[in-house]
């Protein structure tokens, strides 16, 4: 059962535009103006909301992570690299019992958190998941331990994956793609190209139907993954609350919208079938441009608009496949001027399509190595590898089959319909690898993440130290150290020693001497952190009266 929680929904208006009246030229002028102003003010809305860096990550902790406190804390403060919506805070006590934290201050990025009273000595695990301005989840664990650790007790009990979640994340994304791409896209080019025979316009609205049933499924399952849930808990309202708190909410109104208008535009002809199908394509633009890792990727003003013109130029392409092929197939005597009109039109979709993709990717990777480094590039990678067959079809089709398919050579048109069979599997295999992006933050979310300080608080009743090492990574690192009496009093200390090892990886103790350069803080510089891990920190204090003093902990490195 998933606990009642506090959410912070983000508000969204669309404001409904008014369907001519059948007849009368001016109605049908007025009902453009009205679209064309909506959807202009929408787009605009989309590419300038304001710059953030997706994917928050934590990078303060009170008390820190691992840290090893003498008494049980009054509040909890969380603070994140940007600001985030808390979804769900949990605290897990040393006998695996789990509380829902449910009373906190947010300011900005940071979390005040007011801890259960009582709590027992022992190690307790504070769970946190939020969301960031791209609308996916984050979540993380805080380890800390009152008194003495608990044997056994790890973040790794409350961070485990709920697979059958994600498949039906994965599936309901792949659904959505192929309702606003195929669908969507169908509809376009039946009302604007043309030959819209009966089997593509079934194919087309099935796809659109299956689209229409998919978008409300993922809010719940993108709510479950919010809430860190399960299947089970999906009839649950605050599950659905969740969803639709994050910026994904947005995106599902604008596709129910999309697709709506779309699966309209299949049963219309004339000036009303190519309005409300190309709001329904603009629609599908601005959907996709609404949330996700590229969305929310700075610099917005050109990442929104970039999504937006790949995902019309997606739907231009992937729709005309299914009708294009129908039309060959049933040898439909609209099937040569439908083509030759789509090759008129085709550049103008394919370039700007690639060109965003291309600068999309750029920002994304933000360096050349992260395409085999990461897993974000190796999904690049593998699209890559299905679009450069697609991409070969595509201009064997408009060189060499084009115009004699046009001019009604059998051999031409059977060689198109196999070509057109063959893309459509290749946009389908697209889609179910774009899918996966669901769960692979970019690289360059990955390199600010790298790029934050680790950090580890200790306190013993003769003394304290605040240790912070940057980058929080294997590798060159920094270290800085704020050292004070046991009483959060000021501590002058003469001398002090930072001792790192890794005994599990057979490395250290790598032993450095600090030094003071003005700022209250103790440095250490010049140091190599071999590799990632939980590294034992030890911190000798040689206090005024040159009694010394010696502090013990962990600190968490990534890789």
């Amino acid at each position: 059962m998933v606990a009642t929680i506090r959410c912070l929904p983000r508000q969204f208006t669309v404001h409904s535009v008014a369907r001519p009246a059948a007849g009368g030229k001016a109605a049908v002028a007025a009902g453009v103006r009205r679209l064309l102003q909506a959807l202009l003010i929408m787009v605009g809305a989309l590419a300038f909301a304001g710059d953030a860096l997706a994917h928050a990550s934590l990078v303060h902790s009170e008390p820190a992570d691992g840290a090893m406190v003498a008494r049980e804390p009054r509040a909890f403060v969380l603070t994140f690299s940007e600001p985030i919506s808390p979804l769900v805070l949990r605290l897990v006590g040393p006998d695996g019992a789990a509380v829902t934290l449910d009373r906190f201050v947010q300011w900005g990025a940071t979390l005040d958190v007011e801890a259960p009273a009582g709590l027992p000595n022992g190690t307790h695990v504070l769970a946190w998941r939020v969301v960031s301005d791209d609308g996916h989840p984050v979540g993380g664990a805080v380890v800390f331990s009152i008194g003495a650790p608990s044997p056994g007790v790890s973040a790794a009990a409350v961070d485990v994956i709920d697979w059958p979640v994600r498949m039906a994340i994965w599936l309901a994304r792949f659904t959505l793609y192929a309702g606003l791409f195929v669908g969507v896209g169908g509809a376009f080019f039946a009302n604007w190209i043309g030959a819209p025979s009966r089997l593509a316009t079934r194919l087309g609205a099935g796809v659109i139907v299956a689209g229409l049933v998919a978008v409300p499924l993922s809010v719940g399952v993108q709510g479950l993954d919010a809430l860190g849930a399960t299947l089970r808990n999906l009839p649950e309202p605050v599950v659905w609350r969740a969803g639709f708190s994050t910026s994904y909410g947005v995106t599902a109104q604008l596709a129910l919208l999309a697709l709506a208008l779309g699966l309209g535009a299949f049963g219309l002809k004339g000036i009303a079938g190519k309005l409300l199908s190309l709001a329904a394509l603009l629609l599908a633009g601005c959907a996709l441009a609404a949330s996700g890792h590229a969305s929310a990727a700075h610099p917005q003003g050109l990442t929104r608009p970039a999504v937006f013109l790949h995902a019309v130029g997606i739907a231009v392409w992937a729709g005309a496949l299914i009708p294009l092929g129908a039309a060959f197939a049933s040898r439909s005597p609209d099937a040569a001027a439908a083509l030759r009109c789509f090759s008129v039109l085709a550049p103008f979709a394919v370039l700007p399509l690639v060109a965003a993709g291309l600068m999309l990717a750029v920002i994304q990777l933000g360096s050349l190595d992260a395409l085999w480094t990461t897993a974000y590039g190796a999904v690049l990678l593998v699209k890559a590898g299905l679009l450069v067959p697609l991409f070969a079809l595509a201009v064997v089709n408009r060189v060499r089959l084009t115009a004699p398919a046009e001019r009604g050579e059998a051999t031409a048109i059977a060689r198109l319909r196999r070509s057109i069979r063959a893309e459509i599997v290749l946009i389908f295999a697209i889609f179910a690898v774009a899918a996966v992006w669901r769960f692979t933050p970019p690289p360059r979310v990955l390199a600010v993440i790298a790029a934050e300080p680790a950090s580890v608080h200790i306190h013993t009743g003769a003394a304290m130290a605040d240790l912070s090492i940057a980058p929080g990574r294997a590798g060159p690192v920094s270290a800085s150290i704020v050292v004070l009496t046991g009483e959060f009093g000021p501590l002058d200390a003469k001398g002090v020693t930072l001792i790192l090892s890794n005994p599990a990886a057979g490395i250290g103790p790598i032993r450095r001497p600090a030094t003071k350069p003005g700022d209250g803080t103790w440095r250490v510089d010049d140091i190599t952190l071999p590799q990632g891990g939980r590294w034992s920190v030890g911190i000798e204090i040689l206090g005024p009266d040159g009694a010394p003093s010696a502090l013990s902990g962990e600190i968490e490195i990534r890789p």
